[in-house]
């Protein structure tokens, strides 16, 4: 089958079209035919050589696909030939079929494009495990996400605001700004321009946030304590920014708060299992009722993913970018 493999660590003319086995279902595993694979940040890590995928996953990228059952593991129940679903991965999305755990597996969500449905799995289930699960989100509480306009933000935005929280979110320009108001975002914060620290704070009367989404990491530790609200709790996700910077001890004793480091793609499969079984429960009803819904910005050929992770780099991407065989 056809699949884009990384021919060596580098920029994105290093993604190339290659012929690779076909996979081959375990028991407890479902094959799809892949109808689009979404394109993340975690993808342009491995690409460059930073981020190697788990040991027994495929070597070339790929977190979330949707598509059409073609094979059913023979332990698996609940799934037949021929749904219609989409899937977390630890890689391999870049390819023509895959071999998922069908624990990882969610059924395509009714109203959504079967295309449209890849941008989501990923998206959804870092997004709840981190602001439900790590961040302990409540109603009524504000919260900050930083990359609004981003894969997982856009997600994160429409998430909270269903589950009753008020959203402040940061973009880069006006425009992605106002792109996420339109997903519900209460406060929207043009960090080439302004301070979030000081907006947020101005927004909350001086009190601060009660939870952070962070994707910056180390360049924007400091202002995120800043920003918080005492027993605010601070889930970083992303390093956009660096990976180490000084820890203000004092402060963080002042605002008892918490900080938090979590990933997905590294996860046990039972904890994978544990979300998306969550992200069914909770996540996909918002889905079916519009509450939620897939942002994509462009569907692309799996042949042009270069140019897809180029778009990426960019920062062009409002949303997702999907590759479709």
């Amino acid at each position: 089958m056809r699949a884009v493999i990384i021919s060596r660590p580098g920029g994105p003319e290093v993604l190339q079209e290659s012929t690779v086995p076909e996979p081959v279902p375990g028991p407890d595993d479902l094959v799809l035919e892949v109808a689009a694979a979404g394109v993340n940040r975690a993808d342009v890590l491995q690409r460059e050589g930073s981020y190697p995928p788990p040991a027994g996953a495929p070597q070339w990228p790929g977190l979330e696909v949707s598509g059409t059952v073609v094979e059913v593991g023979s332990e698996v129940r609940g799934w037949a030939v021929g749904d219609e679903a989409c899937a977390l991965l630890s890689g391999g999305g870049y390819a023509e079929r895959v071999r998922v755990s069908a624990g990882q597996a969610l059924p395509a969500p009714a109203g959504i494009d079967l295309v449209d449905a890849a941008a989501l799995p990923e998206a959804v289930c870092t997004a709840w495990s981190n602001l439900v699960d790590a961040g302990r989100l409540r109603a009524g509480e504000w919260v900050l996400v930083h990359g609004g306009s981003g894969g997982v933000g856009s997600i994160a935005v429409q998430l909270a605001t269903a589950l009753g929280a008020r959203v402040a979110t940061t973009a880069g320009g006006p425009e992605r700004a106002a792109l996420c108001a339109t997903l519900g975002a209460e406060l929207t914060v043009d960090h080439r321009a302004e301070d979030f620290t000081r907006s947020v704070r101005a927004a909350t009367d001086g009190r601060g946030v009660d939870l952070v989404l962070d994707v910056l990491g180390a360049g924007a530790l400091q202002r995120n304590l800043e920003a918080l609200a005492t027993g605010g709790r601070l889930v970083v996700i992303g390093l956009q920014r660096g990976r180490r910077a000084e820890l203000d001890l004092g402060l963080l004793l002042s605002r008892r708060a918490t900080v938090v480091g979590t990933t997905l793609r590294s996860r046990p499969a039972a904890e994978k299992t544990a979300i998306v079984a969550a992200v069914r429960e909770h996540v996909w009803p918002m889905v079916d009722d519009g509450r939620l819904r897939p942002v994509v910005h462009a569907r692309l050929p799996l042949a042009a993913a270069g140019d897809a992770h180029r778009m990426l780099e960019r920062g062009e991407v409002f949303g997702k970018v999907l590759l479709v065989p």
